[in-house]
């Protein structure tokens, strides 16, 4: 019966989506994490009867057929890049993006990746680095015997050595921009990597040009809501639990038949 292979599709969906739920509530404090939402489309359609074909040389076409789809598949896990809350820290060296833009990092291996986490930090030597210790890019040093970090809304990294009575500048965080952002791979740890979907990185100056601003002192929050998805973790488990009755109710079907036939 073609009802439990369709029947099993739709479950097998169901535990798609309740897999992309659970991420999004296990990352509900991650920073800057990005919620993901599963997409469906329909299976192919077995045809018994064509529309719009008609009966005879001399009839009309029908205007309805008879086509039955086969269930559904995955079509994609899309990630929804809206904006995350601004939260407070007061770390001179959390910074978010307040806008589209993403931060550079050198990855393992010397690999260009990007990040919208701006909870970094400095390393024994004063490089400025994420939590995971790899280089915020361009390279750049806080020196011995700082007393203050400044960081503009433009990216512009200042220092105040000791006493000094002027801001001397280090860098300009390097902030780049996708075409198509959701199509950058995740790699974990808020990490991403520039892919074939996502098109080429467009460098820039954040505040012009359609990038955001930086906030120092701040970090983007997680966009997801949980109220949002435990409501549709109880929508999906509704549907899985009537995919599995469609496979219980087939089956008895079936044994009806085949006791018939005995």
């Amino acid at each position: 019966m073609r009802s439990l292979y369709i029947a099993a599709t739709g479950m097998a969906a169901q535990q798609t989506q309740v897999d992309v739920i659970a991420n999004n509530i296990a990352n509900v404090n991650t920073t800057a994490f990005k919620r993901s939402r599963a997409e469906f489309t329909d299976l192919l359609y077995q045809s018994d009867r064509p529309a719009g074909v008609a009966n005879s040389p001399e009839g009309s076409p029908v205007p309805e057929g008879v086509s039955i789809g086969l269930g559904v598949r995955t079509a994609a896990i899309r990630t929804v890049n809206l904006q995350g809350a601004m939260t407070k820290t007061g770390n001179s060296l959390d910074v978010a993006f307040n806008g589209r833009g993403w931060f550079e990092i050198n990855g393992p291996d010397g690999e260009t990746l990007y990040t919208r986490a701006g909870a970094f930090n400095t390393d024994a030597n004063g490089l400025i680095v994420t939590l995971d210790g790899y280089a915020v890019q361009p390279n750049m040093t806080v020196p011995a015997g700082t007393t203050e970090i400044v960081v503009n809304e433009q990216g512009e990294v200042f220092v105040r050595v000791e006493n000094a009575t002027q801001l001397t500048s280090i860098g300009v965080l390097a902030v780049v921009d996708f075409p198509n952002e959701v199509g950058l791979q995740e790699l974990g740890g808020n990490l991403f990597r520039e892919t074939p979907a996502s098109g080429p990185p467009t460098s820039g100056i954040a505040g012009t040009n359609g990038f955001g601003v930086i906030k120092q002192g701040y970090l983007e929050a997680s966009n997801v809501d949980p109220v949002k998805e435990i409501t549709e973790l109880i929508s999906s488990q509704r549907a899985y639990e009537m995919n599995s009755k469609v496979i219980q109710a087939s089956d008895e079907m079936y044994g009806t038949v085949s006791k018939g036939l005995r």
